[in-house]
């Protein structure tokens, strides 16, 4: 499949930039979406990526942005969500609000991003939605209930669209990023090299989940430095 134009919400500093740099370098207009896309003014400078603001929980904020970005570079057929947000601390202790918020981000705004780019890839019979879940998709953590239904179910929300979906030729993928993503602020310790997932490198395996024939598509990948446990 030849992509053309891909769209990111939920674009930061980390995997979401790295993202952006790998398709802007193989020649995709690329838009990047953020509650605050002033912060990705360096991004855009450095990619040519097309900035756009949107709440990921918001049906009608989304709305506007898929509309936005047909606007400015062609509807996406190669859509990302990387958003995500977290209400940490005892099941008794936690803030509803904040739980329903962490929920909102987690999964209800994927749903919205996949729907709008659903309803774009459909008539053409073609495009990829890739979603970004954590180990905490998988099992949940002692204090992280709200992230791990939250990721439990984008994860659901990804199978069964893999499910509905591939046979009308959209590519739908949900990777698992079992581990800590190195950054600036979060280095690798010197004596475990490697012992934190490399954004770029992750990043590489959305560009090959992409590019997979249809005769062979994951549905899901893992991905985890050496030191953690399965």
């Amino acid at each position: 499949m030849e992509y053309r134009s891909a769209l990111i919400v939920g674009t930061g500093p980390g995997l979401s930039a790295s993202l952006a740099r790998k398709f802007a370098k193989n020649g995709l207009k690329t838009a990047v979406a953020a509650r605050n896309p002033g912060k990705l003014a360096a991004l855009c400078a450095e990619t040519g990526a097309n900035p756009f603001e949107c709440d990921a929980a918001d049906p009608a904020s989304i709305a506007a942005l898929f509309v936005a970005v047909e606007e400015r570079q062609g509807t996406p057929d190669v859509v990302v969500y990387n958003a995500s947000a977290r209400a940490r601390g005892p099941v008794a202790e936690l803030d509803p609000v904040e739980v329903k918020r962490a929920m909102e981000i987690s999964a209800f705004g994927a749903f919205l991003v996949a729907q709008q780019a659903v309803r774009r890839m459909l008539p053409h019979g073609r495009g990829a939605v890739l979603l970004s879940g954590a180990t905490a998709g998988v099992k949940g953590f002692a204090n992280s209930a709200a992230f791990a239904m939250g990721k439990f179910a984008l994860r659901g929300l990804a199978q069964a669209m893999a499910r509905e979906l591939s046979p009308q030729g959209i590519h739908v993928a949900h990777f698992v990023i079992d581990g800590g993503i190195r950054s600036a602020a979060r280095p690798v310790p010197a004596d475990q090299p490697d012992s934190l997932l490399d954004p770029d490198a992750i990043a590489e395996t959305y560009w090959h989940v992409m590019h997979q024939h249809r005769s062979a598509w994951s549905w899901e990948v893992e991905m985890r430095p050496w030191v953690e446990k399965f």
